[in-house]
């Protein structure tokens, strides 16, 4: 169940028929009884069933079982429920007018009738590991909703705890009741029974047995049995809900006799699961191995769905086989039901079953091609089709169920989407259940909290913008976590190519509008490459906000493009003077920081600015904010008079990044004095904002440049991840170093679901050069879901 459950009928028009309609109700609308119900209640083709003084069977779906007794005055009442609002009527024209004035109708469709659609396949699906667990479904009972159950059969024998029938019958349809008693309603021990009465003749009437051996069938100590069903240990609540047909007009020709389910029978046997479930009887779900008719969309108008909501909310998954059409991007119905659990058909092999429905609307696959289970006359045979591959779910409701007795039907569904084998077909990929995988409790990994962005000291767009000719591009860069305003040397690295470089003005604006020219146009710049680094004296503008570079060609006749561009805040954090060196001695001089998150960097920058006569005497330790010493510069003996003037990177991962920093400069041994003349603290990080698609399948790379740093990269590199995926369990992330080196930062995961990613990965890059490009590598590993890298940020 993919699509949300709504809490009321939608009121559109049903657009296409819901089943394989009879042949007197095949043809399409005329054009005026189309447009006499365009905006009614009537599913058009009825008027053109009804046009020569004929009737037909409807379900009528009004607002309130309030509006029920008006309904009724349209027709014939064939069928009423218990509690909803739904009531099955033999119409003519005149009715489905009288029905289609009436404010209270929601929907008016035909009562249609339609078609029903182990050793190997419980293996498959991880029965083999559940049962080594000792879950096979106790505790639980599965309605199966079809041609009845042979209820003595050694396979099911003593785990039929109810039955019931609801088989219409209708002379005008040449249906007759399977009933037991030939009425059109039956329940108690027996009513069920396909052995017994009208359908023990009927070789159709095998499939509800067939369909119960795999749910819950036991071979335990019988001789060529299967071995067992996906839920040996699960109860089984039978319920007949099909009729006989005797007319070609319905079974088609050469078919007759056939069984068929008016959709008026589904409707009672659902309402007759439900009040047995809030009566007590463990139901955890409820089976329909039938359907006809092609959905590409959701069907929220069918009268079926009120009943399978209040089912899903009782705690029982109403399971449906998506239909043996071979449709590539569409389902049958009641399986089109947001609500219910869509399953289409499998191999053992794990291909796709050739004659299996499937498409976005397809929850789940389960095997349905070659299955062996149970038959009427204590015997076994192979079937195929979708009505084979919805019980190996049904049963997994209740080996779940019995394992996680806590979890809602919601959650238990989720479970199995989640683990199960993504089986990748064109225009979509759909989970095959694996219960073993189900059953360790691998649910699909919450969305984790979003972890702070490192606040960058570099921040890059590389979009192509094709500057307009003539005309301005733009190209955004958002800056955040910076307090403050911009500072006086901003540096701003542009770019771009052109035909005639002297026709194009750039500009940068604040994220108030305020422009500050950086290039100008020129009469003697031809074509070529800009690639040029302006310092902007910004301090008048806020750091944080949307910043916008606008490139300008000011003549036609010449194009261009913008290539990339980038922001880079220097350090803030600097203390300038001069502060005497004791000889011997130390001096200590101070710089606060703030506007950080977390620990400080594994790469921190620190410029040292010292003029000594002996620079061998000089040792520099720099002190955290917790009082943690990092070494700087140590003594040397060949060291002698002059400057230093030289950037240390320091590993003070184990620091705060806030707070009060210490540089402390010692004279160790007299003889030669000098001067502290500045320092700074440097915290690089670079962050990249172009914002790419996710190719599904496929990657894509995104680069960074790093440059001013020395030696190599740190054993803690930081990496910060932006991305937005369908299902992030598909997304492979690498950092490629500039020597082509890859790095995992995130693996694929088979229970991470849809949502953001906004998070740290730690990398020891230690093997590899600071400088230079590196590239963050997302792969998308399966189709069917797609995504978005928003941005992402190496933190040194």
């Amino acid at each position: 169940m993919k699509r949300p459950i709504w809490s009321a009928v939608v009121i559109a028009m049903i657009t296409a028929s819901l089943g394989a309609a009879p042949a007197h109700a095949a043809a399409p609308p005329s054009s005026t009884a189309a447009a006499g119900a365009m905006n009614g209640p009537v599913d058009p083709p009825l008027y053109d069933e009804t046009a020569d003084g004929g009737t037909v069977r409807v379900n009528v779906v009004t607002e309130s079982r309030t509006d029920l007794v008006d309904a009724a005055e349209a027709g014939d009442t064939l069928q009423s429920f218990d509690t909803l609002p739904v009531i099955t009527l033999k119409v003519g024209r005149s009715g489905l007018d009288e029905l289609a004035a009436q404010p209270g109708v929601v929907s008016v469709t035909e009562d249609v009738p339609v078609p029903p659609s182990l050793d190997q396949s419980v293996p498959l699906i991880g029965g083999t590991k559940a049962a080594a667990a000792g879950m096979t479904g106790t505790g639980s009972a599965i309605a199966v909703l079809d041609t009845g159950v042979a209820t003595g059969h050694p396979f099911l024998q003593d785990r039929v705890i109810a039955e019931a029938c609801f088989s219409p019958a209708d002379d005008e349809y040449s249906a007759t009741s399977l009933c037991p008693d030939g009425t059109a309603a039956e329940e108690g021990p027996g009513t069920a029974d396909s052995e017994t009465g009208a359908c023990a003749t009927i070789d159709a009437c095998s499939h509800g047995t067939h369909v119960a051996g795999i749910a819950a069938g036991n071979g335990t100590g019988i001789a060529g049995a299967p071995a067992r069903g996906v839920a040996p240990g699960a109860d089984i609540v039978a319920i007949q809900i099909f009729s006989k047909f005797t007319s070609e007009d319905f079974c088609g020709p050469g078919a007759a006799p056939c069984v068929l389910s008016f959709t008026s029978a589904q409707i009672a046997a659902l309402e007759k699961v439900l009040q047995l479930r809030r009566s007590g009887t463990p139901v955890v779900a409820a089976n329909l191995s039938l359907g006809s008719g092609r959905y590409t969309a959701a069907c929220e108008t069918d009268p079926r769905k009120l009943a399978i909501d209040d089912l899903f909310t009782s705690g029982v998954a109403t399971v449906v086989a998506s239909g043996n059409n071979g449709y590539g991007d569409a389902v049958s119905a009641p399986a089109c039901i947001s609500s219910a659990i869509a399953v289409g058909s499998t191999t053992d092999d794990d291909q796709l079953s050739s004659f299996g429905n499937r498409g976005t609307l397809l929850d789940v696959l389960a095997p349905g091609t070659g299955i062996v289970s149970s038959v009427p006359g204590d015997g076994y045979a192979s079937k195929n089709g979708t009505s084979m591959a919805a019980p190996h779910v049904a049963g997994a409701f209740a080996i779940l169920r019995e394992a996680f007795p806590t979890k809602s039907v919601q959650e238990l569904e989720s479970l199995l989407e989640s683990t199960g084998k993504t089986i990748t077909y064109t225009g979509a990929g759909t989970p095959r259940i694996d219960i073993g995988a189900a059953l360790d409790g691998t649910q699909p990994a919450p969305e984790p909290e979003p972890t702070a962005k490192p606040r960058p000291s570099v921040i890059v767009n590389n979009t192509d913008y094709a500057v307009p000719d003539p005309g301005t591009a733009q190209s955004p860069i958002t800056v955040a976590n910076i307090p403050g305003n911009a500072p006086k040397n901003l540096q701003v690295h542009v770019e771009a190519t052109h035909e005639w470089r002297g026709e194009l003005k750039i500009s940068l604006a604040d994220p108030n509008g305020k422009l500050y020219p950086l290039k100008t146009t020129s009469p003697t710049e031809n074509g070529g490459t800009i690639d040029t680094t302006y310092t902007v004296d910004a301090s008048a503008s806020p750091a944080n906000g949307t910043w916008t570079l606008q490139a300008q060609d000011t003549s036609s006749g010449a194009t261009g493009t913008l290539k990339d561009w980038s922001l880079t805040f220097p350090t803030p954090f600097t203390k300038t003077g001069s502060f005497a060196i004791p000889d011997p001695g130390t001096v200590t001089s101070e710089i606060t920081v703030s506007g950080f998150s977390g620990n400080a960097p594994s790469a921190l920058q620190v410029y040292v600015d010292v003029t000594h006569e002996w620079r061998g005497d000089v040792k520099i330790d720099l002190v955290g904010p917790d009082g943690t010493s990092y070494p700087v510069k140590s003594t040397s003996g060949t060291e002698n008079g002059g400057d230093i003037k030289a950037t240390y990177s320091v590993d003070a991962s184990t620091s705060p990044a806030n707070g009060t920093w210490k540089l402390q400069v010692r004279d160790a041994s007299d003889g030669a004095t000098g001067t502290l003349n500045g320092w700074s603290l440097a915290f690089p990080s670079y962050e990249n904002q172009t914002r790419y698609s996710v190719p599904d399948p496929g990657g894509l790379s995104s680069p960074v440049t790093v440059s001013g740093l020395t030696g190599a990269a740190p054993k803690k590199l930081r990496v910060y991840v932006d991305a937005t995926h369908e299902w992030r369990g598909d997304l492979e992330i690498h950092l490629v170093d500039p020597n082509g080196k890859l790095y995992p930062v995130k693996p694929d995961s088979s229970t991470e679901s849809g949502g953001t990613i906004q998070q740290i990965y730690t990398v020891d890059a230690g093997a590899s050069p600071a400088n230079g490009i590196w590239k963050l590598r997302v792969e998308d590993i399966s189709q069917g879901a797609t995504g978005t890298l928003n941005s992402w940020t190496l933190a040194f």
